[in-house]
């Protein structure tokens, strides 16, 4: 039988998305909308972070992460811990792709997985699935384009996510064995894992060379990452 992952202890979900104020601490401000400042406000706790160890930077990009985008030289990486059920999340993506553009062959984009909601693990085993058919980021932009209408569902979203992956032309059979294939329900969780020996306790959760980026603008990010292209 089909072995499923339960979250039983009770975590942290994703940020709340909030209107920039001059008495609200944020973790990452994003620009989200043309012209209007959104923060995406993460409680993830811990203190500031400090230079990443060997150990950490294994613990951030596994040999087999996704990646969105590689650089040319591999010498900045910005990874991603995120939940496709997410709203802020969601909020933040636009932006995301907007620092992909601008740092498109300069920056290495790395996403991990960290499911806390009820199909968030499923959209996670889908985005596999297509990634084993060099569909990810495909997937990837699926998911979140279409949240409203699958997201904060009580019941499964299976049937949607293999919707999706008819949609991009996949090959199903393909698709369904990988889906359903124990290493990949094992690489979520390892990436869950992953994040929470790293002090990820909540989506999303951004680190840039092995710091946890904390900011409070999309400009401090800029400059965060202009300099470590610097170095």
């Amino acid at each position: 039988m089909l072995r499923r992952r339960t979250i039983e202890r009770q975590r942290p979900e994703c940020a709340a998305v909030l209107v920039v104020t001059k008495n609200v601490r944020v973790t990452l401000g994003l620009v989200v909308l043309a012209g209007v400042a959104l923060l995406v406000a993460a409680s993830f706790g811990g203190d500031s972070a400090t230079a990443p160890s060997d150990d950490t930077d294994d613990l951030l990009v596994r040999t087999d992460s996704q990646r969105l985008s590689v650089a040319d030289d591999d010498q900045v990486t910005f990874v991603e811990f995120l939940d496709f059920e997410c709203e802020a999340c969601r909020a933040a993506y636009p932006a995301v792709e907007e620092l992909r553009q601008m740092y498109d062959g300069r920056v290495t984009f790395v996403v991990r997985y960290f499911p806390l909601h009820r199909n968030s693990e499923a959209a996670s085993r889908a985005a596999e699935a297509a990634a084993a058919q060099d569909r990810f980021e495909d997937m990837y932009h699926k998911l979140f384009e279409t949240q409203p209408n699958w997201g904060e569902q009580s019941t499964s979203q299976e049937d949607v996510f293999f919707g999706f992956a008819e949609e991009l032309g996949l090959d199903m059979e393909e698709f369904r064995a990988v889906y359903d294939d124990e290493a990949t329900i094992d690489k979520i969780e390892r990436d869950q894992a992953d994040g929470e020996a790293l002090g990820v306790t909540g989506t999303p959760t951004f680190f840039l060379n092995g710091d946890k980026v904390e900011v409070g603008s999309f400009q401090e990010l800029i400059d965060l990452i202009e300099t470590a292209l610097d170095q």
